[in-house]
């Protein structure tokens, strides 16, 4: 089968290889899924890259331990291992899974839910990582009704689910983006939007329950600045240097937090069934749609990639396989 390999760390262009390699065979407890689907998210690139260079005590020390790229899949089952109920070949599923850059995958039955019915495979693909990270961080800081929530870095894969989630627990939304991105966050229930290139959402006056930091990079000051004195800011998001990317700012949230009033907490995403059976609730009573702003074919991966560095995506990119 086709597959997109990455045997060593650097730049994408550098790495990536579409490659014929031995279609996998699914084990106990596993579902083979022909891929239809599958996203570019920053963990892609940061697994690549072997950045921030503490993570590769889970991704590989010396070179990736999963060969394959791609951590999400849309697609449907072409075979079942020993001990698999839930599922059966022709079944549309979508969830998490190592080596989705390819024609076929083995994924654990645990990682897979059936396609939610109203999502087409790219939306479905896009769904897992990204919307676990917005619910969980939205979770994290005390998300309610009639709250006044922030997102910093509304228009990208995470920002768009988490301006939707948080409208559907009943928030009154404000997201932070750039102009061209303005009219898409609106669109998707924000009540006022900050253009980033004209003024910096700290120097507004405006003081929110809840900021979901995405892009990792307001100052702290900044952040406390806009919210209530009792208010949270949780980061899931960080830029920086090679080593510890955004973990220093990490250090300084946790470090000041029981010092003040407020609360500065970090969130790292956990894949989690459950999550996802919650966002595909969501997803099919029509209170979330995931935004999918372009594909490529397989053979496109790496020019995809660098769409997404570039930071001009409106939500999420897919590659689409077959």
């Amino acid at each position: 089968m086709r597959a997109i390999t990455h045997e060593r760390y650097g730049p994408p262009d550098e790495v990536l290889r579409l490659k014929e390699i031995p279609k996998p065979v699914p084990g106990d407890g596993e579902v083979l899924v022909r891929v239809h689907a599958a996203p570019i998210g920053g963990d892609d690139w940061h697994i690549m890259r072997g950045m921030p260079y503490v993570a590769r005590f889970v991704t590989g020390l010396r070179r990736p331990k999963n060969p394959v790229a791609g951590l999400e899949v849309a697609g449907v089952v072409e075979a079942v291992g020993a001990n698999v109920g839930d599922f059966r070949p022709g079944d549309e599923v979508f969830g998490w899974c190592g080596g989705s850059f390819a024609d076929y995958v083995a994924v654990p039955q645990g990682q897979l839910l059936p396609k939610p019915v109203n999502l087409s495979f790219e939306q479905a693909a896009a769904v897992p990582i990204s919307s676990f990270t917005a619910l969980q961080g939205l979770r994290h800081g005390g998300i309610g009704p009639g709250q006044r929530v922030l997102v910093n870095g509304a228009s990208g894969g995470v920002g768009t689910f988490a301006v939707q989630i948080a409208r559907s627990y009943g928030a009154a939304v404000t997201g932070v983006c750039g102009p061209a991105k303005a009219d898409l966050v609106r669109s998707l229930g924000a009540e006022d939007v900050v253009d980033y290139t004209k003024e910096r959402f700290a120097d507004r006056g405006e003081r929110y329950d809840l900021i979901l930091d995405v892009q990792g990079s307001p100052s702290l000051s900044d952040c406390r600045r806009a919210l209530t004195p009792r208010g949270t800011l949780v980061i899931v998001g960080g830029t920086g240097g090679p080593w510890l990317w955004g973990t220093g700012r990490w250090l300084r949230a946790f470090a000041l937090s029981p010092f003040i009033g407020q609360s500065l907490r970090v969130r790292v995403h956990s894949d989690d069934r459950d999550d996802l059976l919650l966002m595909k609730e969501l997803i099919e009573t029509g209170k979330v749609t995931p935004v999918v702003d372009r594909t490529y074919p397989l053979e496109r991966v790496t020019e995809a990639i660098r769409y997404v560095q570039q930071g001009n995506a409106r939500g999420k990119v897919v590659v689409t396989v077959s």
